[in-house]
């Protein structure tokens, strides 16, 4: 099951246990209760602090829950935590065998503060880079709470429940047997919904700090460069954001980062936070900014968080990214994971052996076409001009794929459905005739929208909400600076990105300079 090399690795992780730990198994006569059997004894043979037992009663099978030596086990893996899971797997082990995590012990002590019963289910794919975070989350609550439980689903595996739960976006999480939310999550976003006091502490403890020099709104590769110029600069630098990585975390392959032949995004952004952190700038991810109020006359700038909480500062960077562009059409919103989806990484395996539709003959469009078409029954991209945009390499490679459809010059105008997506309506431009396919999945790949709502108003934007900056990353109000996805700057890339970062921190130095007293 495991090779010598990961089995080596593992070994070496698992000296860290300090505690005994049981591997509780549930199964049954199935293949995948074989290799799961196969899977839980090789990695007890790794370690005497580990053993096996198959006397579990967890109604899931095939199944494991890892547990402290005579206690019931708190965390469940429903299926084989391979693929992107395995780390999940090896933290459970170590966490719950003693070793410290890497968190925040104010997070550790209001994981163990919760008051209540909180047992939660995650369905996930083992393609999804998005999922991990979660199931990593959930796992080290229910290590350091006794009412806290969960498990990890695997939902290819337990299609029978995919399909009563109307499940079709990963990693979908469900608290006490209700729906609890979607998508990726980090661990204080989690504690955010069922700590109902969190963001009243947090907006307090956040309005209590000093002020910065410079203060970053945003953390993906642009946010990240501007704190860490910034920063070397050795004046007090803050960066502010939803999560940090932003949609680099999105991103399953980059191939064109120069000096780094290839690496995914979560890796990416993993290594940016490290790089920042190093510069001791103040970090502050899970907020949101609601507005911006410029410096006045011996007033300092002001953020004001969603939360409540405000943050002062000399000079501020704009950094906030983009995301996906919605097609805006009847259906969409109604039925958003609901057969509607944007990741055909992490959602994909949710549509095997079904008809979809890819939206986009762009880049990230005909790239989801074909990684759909090892998956899914047929795929019909749709494009809205006369020609497919993507690279000569990617359409060759698409036409070559005999269970993939191109429609040119479609425009959707709507998703059908009942519970789910059922179908797709769109209108021929050239004909004028108006088409219907009947499908299971829409994957919408059409580009980027700037995340700008929060300054309309501050600053100049485009009419499509790009902050409209100058070669020096100047926005229209002096001491306000802007970077990256987000701005009129052409041509959204990483490497771009960062260096629109630095330009505008260097601007925001010089800024300072010019006019402190």
């Amino acid at each position: 099951m495991l090779d010598d090399n990961i089995k080596t690795q593992l070994q070496a992780y698992l000296e860290k246990v300090t505690r005994p730990i049981e591997l509780v198994a549930s199964l049954d006569n199935s293949e995948k209760s074989r290799e799961l059997r196969e899977l839980v004894h090789e990695i007890a043979a790794l370690s005497d602090k580990l053993s096996v037992r198959e006397d579990g009663q967890f109604s899931r099978r095939p199944a494991f829950g890892v547990a402290q030596a005579g206690q019931a086990p708190r965390i469940h893996f429903a299926g084989l935590p391979l693929g992107h899971e395995f780390t999940s797997l090896i933290l459970a082990l170590l966490q719950t065998g003693g070793h410290p995590p890497k968190a925040d012990p104010e997070i550790i002590e209001q994981i163990r503060a919760l008051e209540g019963e909180f047992h939660f289910e995650t369905y996930i794919s083992l393609s999804c880079h998005n999922c991990p975070d979660v199931v990593q989350a959930l796992n080290l609550m229910a290590v350091f709470n006794p009412g806290v439980s969960h498990t990890m689903i695997d939902g290819a595996l337990f299609q029978d429940e995919v399909e009563k739960r109307q499940i079709m976006a990963v990693p979908t999480v469900f608290l006490n047997g209700q729906p609890f939310d979607q998508g990726r999550m980090e661990l204080g976003e989690i504690l955010a919904k069922v700590d109902s006091g969190a963001a009243a502490r947090d907006a307090k403890k956040l309005s209590a700090k000093e002020a910065f020099d410079v203060l970053v709104v945003g953390a993906g590769p642009a946010g990240s460069a501007a704190a860490i110029y910034a920063a070397r600069k050795g004046i007090r630098t803050g960066i502010v954001a939803e999560r940090f990585g932003g949609q680099v975390l999105d991103t399953l392959a980059i191939e064109n980062f120069i000096s780094i032949k290839e690496t995914e995004g979560p890796k990416l952004a993993a290594a940016l936070e490290e790089h920042v952190r190093q510069y001791g700038v103040d970090v502050m991810s899970l907020q949101k900014v609601a507005r911006i109020l410029p410096a006045e006359a011996g007033k300092l700038a002001e953020i004001h968080l969603e939360n409540g909480g405000v943050l002062k500062t000399k000079a501020v960077i704009l950094a906030t990214g983009a995301r996906w562009r919605e097609m805006n059409v009847p259906g969409e919103k109604e039925f958003r994971a609901k057969g509607v989806a944007y990741c055909p990484h992490c959602d994909g395996p949710l549509f095997k052996g079904k008809r979809v539709a890819v939206i986009g003959g762009g880049n990230s469009g005909v790239e989801a076409a074909i990684d759909l078409a090892g998956v899914v029954a047929h795929v019909t991209l749709l494009e809205f001009g006369e020609t497919l945009r993507a690279d000569a390499v990617l359409q060759n490679k698409l036409a070559s794929l005999p269970n993939v459809s191109i429609i040119k010059s479609a425009q959707t105008t709507e998703v059908s459905g009942t519970d789910k997506v059922n179908g797709l309506i769109y209108k021929n431009r050239v004909s004028g005739e108006t088409q219907r396919l009947d499908l299971e999945g829409i994957f919408v790949q059409i580009g980027l929208l700037p995340n700008t709502d929060f300054a309309k108003g501050t600053v100049d934007l485009t009419q499509s909400g790009e902050i409209i900056i100058d070669v020096r990353g100047q926005t229209s109000v002096p001491g306000i600076f802007a970077a990256g996805d987000c701005t009129t700057v052409p041509y959204k890339q990483i490497i771009i990105a960062m260096g629109e970062g630095a330009k505008a921190s260097l601007s925001a130095f010089d800024y300072l300079i010019r006019t402190s007293s």
